[in-house]
């Protein structure tokens, strides 16, 4: 006899096809396993230094000015030191203001203060009286001075 060939007919109405959820679950669990295991090897970053780019040096040796003035020009060549006219709208050398600039700076400098002075123009007022005002710090040696033109927002 040849070889015997059994050949079972398997019909299918005798079984249904379904969702099995048994190999699910091991899939699942290996893949919580995985992510448990892998969480323990992940570093927590509790800082984020940056560095950013400009000179290093300490900024405890940054000093803010101690005195701080504000010289006014008119447009008709008034000029006014923290709203006082000061001199004649003619008067080039501003004699007057010289000396009072003069003596906030010996004051400033015995007392170890940084001067600030910022220089309030109207928008016509001439070049020349800014000048003129210029020329009074530099007589007082006063270096730190800032410019504003027009009117100031409030």
């Amino acid at each position: 006899m040849n070889s015997l060939t059994i050949k079972h007919r398997v019909r299918s109405d005798d079984f249904t096809l379904g969702f099995q959820i048994a190999p699910m679950i091991d899939v699942v669990f290996v893949i919580l396993l995985f992510f448990m295991v892998m969480g323990g090897t992940l570093r927590v970053e509790r800082q984020l230094n940056t560095k950013l780019p400009g000179p290093e040096h300490d900024l405890t040796d940054v000093r803010f000015p101690d005195a701080e003035i504000t010289i006014g020009i008119l447009e008709d060549g008034t000029v006014t030191l923290n709203e006082e006219a000061f001199d004649s709208p003619g008067d080039k050398s501003l004699p007057r203001l010289t000396r009072t600039l003069n003596r906030l700076a010996a004051s400033s400098a015995r007392q170890n203060q940084t001067v600030l002075v910022t220089i309030q123009a109207e928008e016509q007022a001439s070049y020349e009286r800014v000048i003129d005002v210029l020329n009074s710090l530099h007589q007082a040696q006063i270096q730190n001075v800032t410019f504003t033109v027009g009117a100031q927002p409030l």
